[in-house]
């Protein structure tokens, strides 16, 4: 019982791995065969183990995997976690400019930002040159391939648009979702190529047997953690860097998740 307590609470919460995945995905074009996104979400900056040279080594590592592209899915800050201190979000955006990527970085808002303070989280992201998307749409362009990518608003504390930003959209082009909670993947339509989502941490805590105890969804552990397809539409959910309300991880380490996006016929 120690050493399971000493690794829940000690070792695994201060790992960090790089999980590599594949998706090949029936709407994605050949011409953005190879396209890699690096997947952060849930730094929790503040919380135990989540510390400025925690931050460093997450902007280390991302830039070594030399991605396409880097998306943060939402909760840069603290609530309630215990032995958790607040850090200020501008603090953390700084540590973040150092982030690398051809195509850049862009980010979304969680629920722990907005309970903190929506606009000051967005305000420190923006000035360290990270676009913010909220409900909106940004075209990115590889080689001559565009696609999309569209942030919608927190489902917890916000109003999520999925319909609006779309509308512009041309009905053929590839478009990725950014979310912060995956509850709202049974709105996103079919045309949407792949959502990414953060928010459940993989439930911090999976046990053998018991799988996940805790998830905060609505939907249990059906999209607690990774690849999910459901009716032909495709889901990842990365289970994020950092913890909340208890500061332990057993059995689902601190990931940035490594994303390649193949077309299906390459699979």
């Amino acid at each position: 019982m120690l050493v399971a307590a000493v690794w829940g609470f000690v070792v695994e919460p201060n790992r960090l791995v790089v999980r590599q995945t594949r998706l090949a995905l029936p709407r994605w074009p050949a011409s953005l065969d190879g396209l890699t996104l690096a997947v952060v979400s849930d730094i929790h900056a503040g919380a135990p183990w989540v510390n400025d040279e925690k931050i460093r080594r997450l902007v280390a590592e991302v830039n070594d995997a030399h991605p396409d592209l880097v998306v943060l899915l939402g909760d840069f800050v603290i609530r309630d976690v215990l032995a958790g201190h607040p850090v200020p979000p501008e603090r953390t955006a700084d540590l973040l400019r150092g982030l690398r990527a051809p195509l850049g970085v862009v980010a979304i808002l969680g629920n722990h930002d907005w309970w903190f303070d929506g606009p000051r989280v967005r305000r420190a992201l923006e000035g360290a040159g990270i676009p913010v998307l909220e409900n909106a749409a940004l075209r990115r362009e590889r080689r001559g391939a565009i696609f999309w990518l569209v942030g919608i608003a927190d489902l917890w504390t916000r109003e999520p648009d999925v319909a609006g930003p779309l509308r512009d959209i041309p009905e053929d082009a590839p478009i990725v979702v950014l979310t912060h909670s995956p509850d709202i993947f049974p709105r996103i339509p079919a045309r949407v190529v792949l959502t990414l989502a953060g928010h459940t941490h993989g439930g911090q805590v999976a046990l053998p047997l018991l799988g996940r105890p805790i998830v905060p969804s609505q939907f249990g552990q059906r999209y607690a953690i990774g690849h999910v397809e459901e009716e032909g539409r495709h889901l990842f959910v990365t289970p994020g860097i950092g913890t909340s309300i208890i500061p332990v991880r057993f059995g689902v380490p601190p990931e940035i998740s490594l994303i390649t996006l193949a077309h299906a016929a390459a699979r």
